[in-house]
């Protein structure tokens, strides 16, 4: 024991050896009140500190005296002190920036450069920046960037978009978390902020608009949100947050929610330092009852009031209610087919089939309601391990994070995401001139389900008996002397009477079929979501700069991707154990300053290769130059290209959905089985009519409009893109101003066809199918030949006015343009508000301690395309709200807001929820 004792006091001792001790404050130079989040660094070495909340710090370094140490801060100008002796205590102001133009970002070039010197559009937010949110959370809080639109589906599930073609399950945007794509494996798509960052450990965001597949690879394609944490060398200490509030919509009422999270860093010397962070939300989600049936494109989404229960026709398919897919159409018949049937049985009198019209009827089906308790509920974690073997910028990092939780999704269906669960494990060794890395991403969808086939399935329980029922309930009605809409009430009224045909939600017969239904994972019979999908990454980056006299910046890089899908043939076709599937991308990248460094000439170029496709190159080349030699004025352009290839779903796809069978178009799975058939996708996409000329036949029973088609298989999307833009200052006014036209080929689509099941669309027996009803409809996944380009812009103007205020505008442009008549059957899902306004206006210490900010939002009004549905979303005014007041004493921030404070209600898409009020009070702590 007293040999242990001794070498832990020699060890102790060999770190305390030789330190100095230093310690001080920081303050705003006009306000002189203290900075919390500065960041001060021993030069030369990668060991430092931050501020806490008082604006002070304090840290112990081996270097003697003189030494200097650089004090940075986003938005103010950084300082270089020399520390001449041990224990100094030191007083620090810091002048903030006249302009944005200096701020820092990386994403652009990976590589630390000036947003004046950004070769592309970018948007940055920081610490700053986070406190002043008027959003719930910081990721709401990205819609008012300019440029940006984030699309509501739920209270912790929206989606980032920019330049166009949104969607809920948004294949075209890429968001990454110090480095690691957060994108479900299987889904292709990013979760929200489900798997992301606490924010109490986030540095910055920064999102790039428009493609950027030369640096990035793959399916950055209409813009990259990067999110970095801090590091527990920079970052110690612990923060917390307690948040709590309402939500407020009129179909769901006044719901609670709380949201706490803790992190917690620790640097034990110049070596060794740890993090760690955990965050839980809990609430109501937000409803969705909108039961109208949109038939055309033109129709318009209504208000929350006028949302009510009715029935557009005895076949009525509301859009929120499930179970009313299920008619006597989908089975081949109508009612007065039911009738004669009835008669030839002998179970109805004879003759009586006259008094019955021949209209299709549909099952009532039940509200989304019934079907989730729409819980929203979030858990956060991350850890990590930070080694510096030299206490230099060698860095060597284990990481873990995960996200669990509850949340609504919208896709081709609606689904009831509960107990999901992501987990992404990562090592990484990096220093200023590389980084190499490589991490997993796994996910398990716990008991998710489809509310669409939740509800088909209980439909289906009793219902030869129910549709008997409405038949003798419309027969009483009519021979009484209804009407025939007043028959179809009585009738509806009568069949749904019965419980045992009809199970009321909350019966035991109810729980009964809806808990076998949910973890039954054959949608024939159930609609449970099966996913235990990984996917796996490696790539690194080496800049050799530092070896070229810092005359050019040149760097390479690389990446390597692989996905194991596993959704035991539910989801996908791999019945026989899960497909795996690789693709890999290697890059290269020079920038040259000259004039003095105010013209930065930049190309790149990466060559990415998938196992199903031929290698595909994205060069990118721009130019900036700052047109006066204080750098306020500054220019710049660049064309760049971007990708994306077929996603794991459009590769390998199989599943009923009910309206049709989606079915993947990989080479490798066109003879795989498809659900609930005996086809297989080759059938599909070589013997198939279109579903267009199915209906032309169908409405005038000329077989000469039938339409043979082959479905070609989907190849890589590409898009070709032109920007310019402007950034700079007059006076205190901040501008930043872009324009951007992009093209795109061979633009990804969906195209319904009509397979018969046992003829050939060639001669007759294709036909004979047709009218016997042995057919099968499917999605395919292809390639639309239309021309179709996308435009527009954006304008942005900051301001400090009466030197505490800080007031923002922004303008952008959405357009696209395509040629309908080049492929008739194309919806090309732009689903963007061509025109959007924003305004902000706040101050960190308006009065003393006490700050606020104000957020308004305008967009018009715009058409949403899905496999939902079509319909026009109404134009919106959304105004946000905070104010927080910061206490140094207990190096505390209380803050009280809302989001929405108008109530008016709105919604992203048709088939989404309205989204009410919400209003929040926070404390947050930072040691």
């Amino acid at each position: 024991m007293n040999k242990i004792l001794a070498v832990l006091a020699f060890f102790c001792g060999s770190i305390m050896f030789g330190q100095t001790s230093i310690t001080g404050t920081v303050t705003d130079s006009s306000t002189e009140e203290p900075l919390p989040g500065v960041n001060i660094r021993v030069v030369g070495t990668s060991i430092g500190a931050s501020t806490d909340f008082d604006g002070k710090f304090s840290m112990k370094v081996s270097e003697e005296v003189p030494f200097e140490i650089e004090i940075t801060f986003v938005g103010y100008q950084s300082q270089t002190i020399e520390i001449t002796a041990d224990d100094e205590q030191m007083e620090i102001t810091l002048t903030e920036n006249e302009t944005s133009l200096d701020e820092v970002v990386v994403s652009a070039s990976r590589t630390p450069e000036s947003i004046r010197e950004s070769p592309v559009t970018i948007e940055r937010i920081g610490i700053k920046e986070l406190k002043s949110s008027t959003s719930p959370s910081f990721y709401d809080g990205l819609e008012n960037l300019k440029g940006v639109d984030l699309n509501r589906g739920s209270l912790t599930f929206n989606s980032i978009n920019t330049r166009g073609f949104a969607t809920f399950s948004n294949t075209r945007f890429v968001q990454l978390v110090d480095g690691m794509d957060t994108a479900s494996p299987a889904l292709n798509f990013v979760i929200g902020n489900l798997v992301g960052v606490n924010e109490l450990d986030l540095q910055s965001v920064e999102i790039i608009p428009g493609a950027a597949s030369a640096l990035y690879g793959a399916n950055a394609f209409n813009g990259i949100l990067f999110m970095t944490t801090r590091n527990p060398f920079d970052n110690q200490g612990v923060s917390s947050y307690v948040k709590t509030g309402l939500t407020m919509q009129k179909a769901a009422g006044d719901g609670a929610y709380y949201d706490i999270a803790v992190r917690y860093g620790h640097a034990f010397n110049d070596k060794f330092a740890i993090k760690a962070t955990v965050s839980y939300l809990k609430g109501t989600d937000w409803y969705a009852n909108d039961q109208s049936q949109y038939s055309n494109a033109n129709t318009a989404v209504g208000e929350p009031d006028e949302v009510l229960p009715f029935r557009s026709s005895p076949a009525h398919d509301g859009i929120n209610i499930y179970g009313d897919e299920l008619s006597l159409g989908a089975l081949g018949l109508d009612l007065k087919k039911l009738a004669q049937l009835g008669e030839a049985t002998g179970a109805i009198p004879a003759g009586v089939s006259a008094l019955v019209p021949a209209d299709n009827v549909s099952r009532t089906g039940y509200l989304e309601q019934a079907f989730t308790d729409y819980n929203a509920e979030s858990i956060k974690y991350d850890a990590s391990f930070h080694y510096r073997p030299n206490g230099d910028d060698l860095e060597i990092i284990l990481n873990t994070r995960g996200g669990y939780g509850s949340t609504i999704y919208q896709g081709t269906n609606r689904y009831n995401i509960k107990n999901f669960l992501i987990q992404q494990h990562k090592i990484e060794v990096r220093n200023k001139n590389f980084f190499v890395r490589g991490y997993m991403t796994t996910e398990d969808a716990g008991d998710s389900y489809d509310m669409l086939f939740t509800g088909l399935n209980i439909a289906k329980y009793g219902a030869q008996d129910w549709f008997g029922e409405y038949l003798e309930g419309y027969l009483n009605a009519a021979l009484g002397g209804a009407n025939n809409d007043q028959a179809h009430a009585q009738a509806r009224i009568f069949a749904d009477s019965n419980e045992l045909t009809t199970p009321k939600p909350g019966s035991p017969l109810f729980k009964e079929l809806f808990d076998g239904i949910v973890s039954d994972g054959d949608l024939t019979t159930g609609s449970k979501f099966i996913d235990k999908t990984s996917m796996y990454v490696g790539e690194g980056n080496y800049n050799f700069a530092h070896l070229l006299d810092d005359k050019w910046d040149l760097q390479v890089g690389g990446s390597y991707r692989q996905y194991s899908l596993n959704s035991q043939g539910t989801i996908f076709t791999d019945y026989d154990g899960p497909i795996k599937y690789g693709e890999y991308g290697i890059y290269a990248q020079a920038i040259k300053k000259l004039m003095d460094d105010r013209l930065k000439l930049q190309a790149s170029i990466r060559y990415d290769k998938n196992e199903f496709y031929d290698g595909n190159f994205s060069p990118r080349a721009s130019v900036t130059f700052a047109v006066d030699e204080a750098r306020n004025h500054n220019l710049r352009t660049s064309f760049q290209t971007g990708f994306r290839y077929p996603t794991t779903q459009d590769l390998f796809i199989g599943l009923d959905a009910s309206r049709a069978i989606l079915v993947g178009s990989s080479p490798a799975n066109l003879d795989r089985d498809l659900p609930n058939t005996d086809l297989t996708g080759r059938k599909v996409y070589s013997d198939s009519y279109s579903l267009s000329s199915v209906q032309a036949f169908q409405a005038t029973g000329n077989p000469a409009l039938l339409e043979s088609i082959e479905t070609e298989l989907v190849q890589p999307e590409r898009i070709q893109s032109y920007d310019l833009g402007y950034r700079g200052v007059f006076g205190k006014i901040y501008v930043d101003i872009s324009g951007y036209y992009s093209n795109y080929e061979d633009f990804i689509s969906n195209t319904f066809v009509v397979t018969p099941n046992t003829g050939t669309t060639g001669d007759a027996s294709g036909i004979a199918d047709l009218i016997s009803g042995n057919v099968t409809a499917f999605q395919t996944y292809t390639n639309s030949q239309a021309d179709i380009s996308s435009y527009g812009g954006s304008i942005g103007l900051n301001a400090r006015v009466l030197d505490k205020l800080d007031l923002g505008l922004s303008y952008t442009l959405a357009k696209f343009d395509f040629d309908q008549a080049s492929d008739p059957n194309f919806s090309a899902g732009f689903n963007t508000p061509e025109h959007k306004f924003k305004i902000s206006l706040g101050s960190q210490n308006i009065v003393g301690n006490l700050g606020f900010n104000i957020n308004v939002r305008w967009s018009d009004e715009y058409l949403w395309q899905s496999t939902i549905a079509n319909a026009v979303i109404p134009q919106r005014t959304v105004g946000d709200a905070q104010i927080n007041y910061f206490v140094p004493k207990i190096k505390s921030m209380f803050k009280m807001g809302g989001a929405n404070l108008g109530g008016h209600e709105y919604q992203s898409a048709p088939g989404s929820p309205f989204i009410g009020s919400q209003f929040f009070v926070s404390w947050v702590f930072n040691q």
